[in-house]
């Protein structure tokens, strides 16, 4: 049977230095670096992903932290279907701007039928300590999640490779389940094991 292709973008977004070039590499290539340079503009990687009977060509675009304030991110965000939004849970001017870039994306891009396209929150460096303001919070995660539009939200760190593949997984899902291509799809399973192997449970998705 010839295999079938799809093409996802996914956005990674949130403010200068919070780890979404560093989430990007871990990701892909299974690399990091203290060292990246801050993006300028945008840059965008490529993984691909196979499954039984389908090849998924994920693109994930990583928005730089100051795009926000500009008006290309417009641009930047078309023919989005996903995206996370990042923030360093060591610094809480960077939780503080998660809101102005929620708001931002669901004023810019929107999926199928009007609706928001799905977004996660990752609290990453999550391998460093919290600052008050996140510490505070932490309890009220998934009420602020629900609150804001996000289905879920993961601690992530690049450095110490935790939940990215996690976090990738669970916004896949909710892509690929919103694909009516792939729902026609007979046996198609829309909780496949993608390459490192692990496809956790995704019953904590948040519902909006």
């Amino acid at each position: 049977m010839q295999r079938r292709e799809h093409r996802y973008k996914v956005l990674v977004i949130g403010d200068l230095g919070v780890g979404k070039t560093s989430i990007i590499k871990r990701y892909v290539h299974q690399h990091f670096s203290a060292n990246y340079r801050a993006t300028i503009g945008v840059d965008f990687a490529l993984k691909v992903l196979n499954l039984d009977q389908d090849t998924i060509r994920l693109q994930l675009w990583d928005i730089a932290g100051q795009e926000r304030f500009g008006n290309m991110t417009r641009v930047y965000y078309r023919d989005a279907l996903g995206a996370f939004v990042v923030f360093d849970v060591a610094r809480s001017c960077t939780f503080e701007a998660v809101r102005k870039w929620k708001e931002d994306l669901d004023d810019k891009v929107s999926a199928s039928g009007g609706k928001r396209v799905a977004a996660v929150l990752l609290a990453n460096k999550c391998d460093q300590d919290r600052d008050d303001t996140f510490a505070k919070n932490y309890g009220r995660m998934e009420q602020f999640c629900r609150e804001h539009g996000f289905i879920n939200w993961f601690e992530t760190s690049a450095k110490e490779n935790i939940n990215i593949d996690e976090a990738v997984t669970c916004l896949l899902r909710h892509i690929m389940a919103s694909d009516t291509e792939l729902l026609q799809t007979d046996g198609m399973n829309i909780s496949p094991k993608l390459d490192s192997g692990r496809s956790p449970p995704c019953s904590a998705c948040l519902r909006p």
